[in-house]
C-alpha cells in the first residue's frame, strides 16, 4: 500500500509548492475535495456540497462532463433533515446586441478553492468567470466577471430551475424569484444585481425562472464588468436578513479565508512533508466550515454539524461540540466559543447537557449527556487566544455540568461516575458514552440513582479519566480567575480521582486499564480505547504508563495498519468494517491514543502512529477522499458519514501537536 501512496505524495506535494511559489495562497489548496455533482432527487448526497459563512443552504459544481454555465443547487439543509430545493442556480445566457445572435460559451474550467467555487468560460473575444461565495449566513453570491477584448454591447440573462418538490411553488415578486415550501415558513429568493442597471423581465414557467436585464450591457476592451446573481434563504417568513456589501463581500471572503489558511501553516509532523500535513489541514479546516451552521430556529448560537452528507446529523451534538471546538480555537476562535455557548445554552438547572439540539427543540435528546469533555474544550479556546473573559463566562457553567456527574451517576458515592441515562434504558446510557454499542457495555445493567438518574452497574475508565482532567484544568481557570479556595478543591478532587483511578481500575497482570464493576472487585476486562484515557489525562503513573504504551504498540492489538482501533485486533468481537465502537478507528480516540504516547514520553512511537493515521487513510493526503466517520485499521477504508467534523476536528489536532499539550494557563 505505502509503495502507491508515496509516489502521490510525491507529486501532491510538488505540486503545492509549485502553486506556493506561484504566489497563489488559495490556488495551493484547489480541489482539495470533489465538488462536482448534480442532483437526480431531492435527497441526493451522492457528492460533495459547499457551504461556507454558517449558511443553511449549499451548492455544487456540475457534474463531470455538464459544460453549461451556474452551479447546482441549492441544498437547503433546514428543510426537513435538508434536501435539494434547486438543480440549477445562476446559468448564464448571453447574446449579442446588434446582431442578436446568441454567444455560445465554451467551459475554460472549473475548481473549488477554500471558500469558493470557480467557473470559467470563453467564446470569440470574450472571457467570463463566475465565483459562487456567500457574503454571510443568509447570502449566496455568484460573481460574474464579463472580459471583452473588443467593444462590444450583450443581452444577459440569468435563469435557474427549482427541484421539484410536492407543494414547492416558484414567483415572480416585482425584480425577484421567490420559492415556497410546503409546510415551512422559509423563502428562497433570487434576485440580479447590477449597477445602474434593473431587472426588466421576471418570468416563471413550473419550475424554471428567468431574469433578464433591462437593457444591453456595454463592455468595453480590457474593462471588465461585474455583476451579482444573489439567492437568499430566510428561515421564517419573519427573519429579516442584513443588507449586503457588495463592493466589499468578496474582498473580505479572501480575507476571511487567507486567515483560516494561514494557521495551516502550523501543521506539522515529523517525518512528515509539511506539504502534505498542511494539504490534509486545510481539508480539515475546509471541512468544518463547510459544516459550520448560523443560528436559526432553536439555535441560539452558531455551531458545526457533525456531517451534512448523513440526514441524521442535522443539528449539533454535544461531545461532537467540545471537540470541534478545540480544533476551530486555533483558526476560528469565535465559532468555537459559539459552538460551546450552543450547547451550554440548554443547560438544565440540574446541570446537565443535553445529548443534541436541534433547529426545532421538541427534537432534542434529552435522555443521556455526552462525555465531560467541555473544560478540555473551554481550555483550548484559552490557550489559542488568552481569552480570560471566556473563562469567566464558562467557569461556574462548566462547575454545574461537573457536579451534575457526581450528583446523578455516582451510584455508590465513592467519588468515580458510571455512564448513565434519565429514562433507565441502557442504550441511552451507552450513547451517553458516545460508544453506543462498545463491547464493554454488554454485560451492563442499569441501577436507579434517584429519579431520572440511572447508572450502568460499571464505572468506566475514560469517563473518569475525563472527570479527573476536567477537575484539574478547572482547578486551573479557578487559578486564572482568582480563585485560590476553589483551585485548592478542585485539585484534592483531581488528586483523589487520580490515586482512585490507579488503584480500582488498573489491572497491573495485564498492564491496562478497565472499567470497573460496582459494588464487586471485578474489572471489565475488554481492551479497548479507553484504556489509554488514563495516560490521556496523566493519570497514570509511569510504570502503568510503560505497559499501556507496549500494548498500544502490539500490532496484533492496536498498532493495527491505521492504528488504534477501538477494541483490540484480536478480540472474537473485533469487526473492523460494520463494528460501528467494536473494532473501527475513530478518529477521536486515536488522537488521544497518539496524545498519551506524547504526553509520557514516547515521542517516537506517537510520531510513528500518527504518520500511520495521514499516510494510510486511503485517499486522505494525497487524493480527494473526505474525512470519514471512521476507518478500517486493516486497510485504511473510510466508512459511515462523509465529511465528517471531528475526524476533521481530530486531524487537526494531531498536525499541530503544540495545541494538544496540557500547559497550565497563566493568572
Amino acid at each position: 500500500m505505502r509503495s502507491l501512496i508515496k509516489p502521490l505524495l510525491l507529486a501532491a506535494t510538488m505540486a503545492v509548492a509549485f502553486a506556493a511559489q506561484a504566489g497563489q495562497p488559495a490556488a495551493q489548496y484547489q480541489d482539495l475535495l470533489d465538488f462536482h455533482g448534480t442532483p437526480r432527487t431531492a435527497a441526493d448526497r451522492s457528492f460533495n456540497i459547499f457551504f461556507d459563512m454558517g449558511a443553511w443552504q449549499g451548492y455544487s459544481l456540475p457534474r463531470a462532463g455538464d459544460a453549461g454555465t451556474g452551479f447546482s443547487g441549492p441544498f437547503v439543509h433546514s428543510l426537513g433533515m435538508g434536501q435539494w430545493a434547486g438543480v440549477r442556480f445562476a446559468a448564464l445566457a448571453l447574446r449579442d446586441a446588434d446582431g442578436k445572435d446568441d454567444i455560445a460559451l465554451k467551459e475554460v474550467a472549473s475548481h473549488a478553492v477554500p471558500g469558493a467555487l470557480e467557473r470559467e468560460f470563453s467564446a470569440n473575444g470574450l472571457d467570463v468567470r463566475q465565483t459562487l461565495f456567500f457574503a454571510d449566513s443568509w447570502h449566496a453570491l455568484v460573481r460574474i466577471e464579463l472580459d471583452a477584448s473588443k467593444t462590444r454591447d450583450v443581452e444577459l440573462a440569468i435563469s435557474g430551475s427549482a427541484m421539484p418538490l410536492p407543494g414547492s411553488h416558484l414567483a415572480s415578486d416585482g425584480a425577484a424569484v421567490t420559492q415556497g415550501f410546503a409546510g415551512s415558513l422559509s423563502t428562497l429568493t433570487t434576485q440580479l444585481h447590477a449597477d445602474g442597471l434593473a431587472a426588466d423581465r421576471v418570468s416563471v414557467s413550473g419550475y424554471a425562472y428567468r431574469i433578464v436585464l433591462d437593457k444591453p450591457l456595454h463592455l468595453e476592451a480590457g474593462k471588465p464588468v461585474t455583476l451579482y446573481v444573489v439567492q437568499t434563504l430566510r428561515h421564517d417568513a419573519h427573519a429579516e436578513p442584513p443588507a449586503i456589501d457588495y463592493a466589499d463581500a468578496w474582498d473580505a471572503n479572501r480575507a476571511r479565508w487567507a486567515a483560516y489558511l494561514k494557521s495551516v501553516a502550523a501543521s506539522h509532523l515529523d517525518g512528515l512533508p509539511d506539504a502534505v500535513a498542511r494539504r490534509v489541514a486545510a481539508k480539515a479546516v475546509v471541512t468544518l466550515i463547510g459544516n459550520w451552521r448560523a443560528a436559526r430556529g432553536d439555535l441560539r448560537h452558531d455551531g458545526v454539524i457533525p456531517s451534512y452528507s448523513n440526514p441524521d446529523f442535522n443539528g449539533f451534538w454535544a461531545w461532537d461540540s467540545w471537540k470541534h471546538a478545540a480544533a476551530l480555537a486555533w483558526f476560528a476562535p469565535d465559532l468555537a466559543r459559539a459552538q460551546i455557548r450552543a450547547m451550554f445554552d440548554y443547560q438544565a438547572a440540574d446541570g446537565m447537557v443535553p445529548d443534541c439540539v436541534f433547529l426545532d427543540r421538541s427534537g432534542d435528546n434529552w435522555r443521556d449527556s455526552k462525555p465531560p469533555l467541555a473544560t478540555w474544550a473551554v481550555m483550548q479556546v484559552y490557550r489559542a487566544t488568552g481569552d480570560r473573559a471566556f473563562l469567566a463566562e464558562m467557569y461556574d457553567k462548566l462547575v454545574r455540568y461537573h457536579r451534575w456527574w457526581f450528583a446523578d451517576r455516582d451510584h455508590d458515592h465513592d467519588g468515580l461516575a458510571e455512564f448513565g441515562s434519565t429514562d433507565g434504558t441502557r442504550i441511552a446510557a451507552a450513547w451517553e458514552s458516545g460508544m453506543d454499542n462498545a463491547v464493554r457495555f454488554d454485560g451492563a445493567k442499569m441501577l436507579k440513582n434517584g429519579e431520572h438518574a440511572w447508572s450502568m452497574d460499571q464505572e468506566s475508565v475514560d469517563l473518569n479519566a475525563y472527570l479527573q482532567r476536567e477537575a484539574a484544568e478547572l482547578a486551573q481557570i479557578a487559578g486564572v480567575l482568582g480563585k485560590p479556595q476553589d483551585q485548592r478543591q478542585w485539585q484534592a478532587q483531581a488528586d483523589a480521582m487520580k490515586a482512585a483511578i490507579q488503584s480500582r481500575m488498573y489491572d497491573a497482570k495485564l498492564g491496562w486499564f478497565f472499567d470497573a464493576k460496582l459494588g464487586k472487585p471485578d474489572l471489565v476486562r475488554v481492551y479497548g480505547s479507553e484504556g489509554w484515557s488514563p495516560l490521556w489525562a496523566g493519570v497514570a503513573t509511569p510504570a502503568q504508563a510503560a505497559a499501556v504504551e507496549k500494548t498500544m504498540m502490539d500490532p496484533h492489538k492496536f498498532a493495527t495498519v491505521m492504528p488504534f482501533p477501538t477494541l483490540a485486533a484480536d478480540d472474537p468481537h473485533f469487526s473492523p468494517i460494520k463494528g460501528y465502537w467494536r473494532g473501527p478507528v475513530w478518529m477521536d480516540q486515536s488522537l488521544f491514543g497518539v496524545e498519551a504516547l506524547q504526553r509520557y514520553g514516547y515521542t517516537k512511537e506517537a510520531d510513528a502512529m500518527a504518520r500511520r493515521l495521514v499516510l494510510d487513510a486511503k485517499g486522505l493526503a494525497a487524493g480527494q477522499a473526505t474525512f470519514r466517520e471512521n476507518y478500517d485499521p486493516l486497510t485504511g477504508n473510510g466508512y459511515q458519514s462523509q465529511n465528517f467534523s471531528w475526524s476533521a476536528a481530530s486531524y487537526l489536532l494531531l498536525l499541530r501537536m503544540d495545541a494538544n499539550a496540557p500547559e497550565s494557563p497563566q493568572p
